[in-house]
């Protein structure tokens, strides 16, 4: 295996675990409820510490460009281990939320590396195919641990006596099962931090539309409104995705007497494998049309599963809630791509602005936990239907100067 391989195969590892410890939360936020009394507007914190640490996404930036890859990633996965056993050790909200923020910055941190050294290791001529690669291992991850949360639960404290849950068991109280997923993050990060740490890395030449400039850059792409418009588009998507997965185990437990450590956490699960499936069409979908109709029609499709799942029976609801993830799926490739060809230059700088956007799954999910506290959690969702009208109205606003290839003969699928 030569060299440029074994980074791709890192970075794919890095996507893994990237979505191995952000959409966790989504399955366990109803053991954190009880576990620490919380009220549901307090629980919204949660998902808010984690993910208003992406606003540190254009900083990062500007350190991989004075330190390089190596390095930052090397203190991007000591934050996640730090905040994963801090969680660990002392399991209480007020610490959660310092862990989650923790692990958040290098989580943050991670993502503004990995993309360009992806294009550098395997190589511009690949780098589309690997970026897809990329996003399945992503989904993989957010589908796998979901179950492994439910094993743990399930397992830990009984008469299961396998080596990882004896081990287990030794660490973790009784009625805190789930605490045992941030010893699993904090052996994982540790890990990361010793492969990165002897992997030799090759030399990144960053693009001038990778590249990250502030000063009158920046200003100038703050004053243009298309950056604006763009910026909450990204905002609304990464809310829509976190106010859905963090609130629909909780949501079937209230209005459905579903058991968040099985049922519950499976459906989170399939939300997380359901996305990846429609990336997949997605990418069929925009060989054949423009990718703003391709963006409207999953919305309107997301719109209405949305709406069966919280209006509709509990058999309904179990089934709906998990495709909105299937509709979810093409929104962020097809906004950011969209936004990135509505400016002629400054793409690295626009870039950074769209990934702070990130901070809407802080944002929103914290929104939907307020409201539930005064009209219920099945009404506080339906908030989602702004972020989804705004996704819906880039496929008729966005006038993008390049538009996505389609094939519109046979002859296409041969050049």
């Amino acid at each position: 295996m030569n060299r440029n391989t074994l980074i791709v195969v890192l970075i794919l590892l890095i996507f893994f675990v990237i979505s191995f410890l952000t959409n966790i939360l989504g399955p366990i936020i109803p053991d954190l409820v009880d576990s620490f009394q919380l009220s549901i507007g307090l629980a919204g914190f949660l998902p808010f510490a984690f993910f208003v640490a992406y606003s540190v996404s254009m900083p990062s930036g500007l350190l991989v460009e004075k330190y390089r890859e190596k390095p930052v990633l090397l203190g991007a996965f000591f934050l996640a281990f730090l905040g994963a056993l801090l969680f660990a050790l002392v399991p209480r909200f007020s610490i959660a939320l310092v862990s989650l923020f923790s692990i958040g910055v290098g989580m943050a941190m991670l993502q503004v590396v990995i993309n360009p050294l992806l294009r550098v290791a395997g190589g511009e001529a690949h780098f589309a195919f690997n970026s897809v690669l990329a996003q399945l291992f992503s989904g993989a991850a957010s589908f796998i641990s979901p179950f492994l949360y439910s094993y743990f639960v399930l397992n830990l404290h009984t008469a299961n006596t396998s080596f990882p849950i004896a081990l287990l068991n030794r660490v973790v109280p009784v009625h805190l099962e789930w605490v045992s997923l941030y010893w699993v993050f904090a052996l994982t990060t540790l890990l990361m931090i010793v492969v990165v740490g002897v992997i030799k890395f090759p030399n990144v030449e960053l693009k001038d539309d990778e590249k990250i400039e502030v000063g009158g850059t920046l200003l100038e792409l703050l004053r243009d409104k298309t950056v604006l418009l763009f910026f909450a588009g990204i905002f609304a998507y990464v809310g829509t995705e976190q106010g859905i997965a963090n609130w629909i185990s909780k949501f079937l437990q209230l209005y459905h007497g579903v058991d968040p450590a099985t049922t519950g956490a499976e459906v989170v699960a399939y939300f997380w494998g359901l996305m990846t499936v429609g990336c997949i069409l997605g990418l069929v979908l925009l060989k054949l049309a423009d990718s703003r109709k391709v963006l409207m029609l999953f919305t309107f499709g997301a719109v209405i599963a949305l709406l069966i799942g919280l209006f509709g029976p509990k058999d309904w609801a179990i089934y709906a809630l998990p495709t909105t993830g299937f509709f979810a799926s093409v929104m962020w490739s097809i906004i950011f791509s969209l936004a990135l060809n509505s400016v002629p230059q400054h793409h690295g700088t626009f870039s950074g602005i769209l990934c702070t956007g990130i901070v809407g799954g802080a944002l929103v999910p914290l929104i939907i936990g307020g409201l539930a506290e005064l009209i219920g959690l099945r009404w506080a969702m339906l908030i989602l239907l702004l972020t989804l009208g705004y996704i819906f109205s880039i496929g008729i606003w966005a006038k993008p100067l390049v538009t996505n290839a389609t094939i519109k003969s046979v002859k296409d699928l041969f050049k």
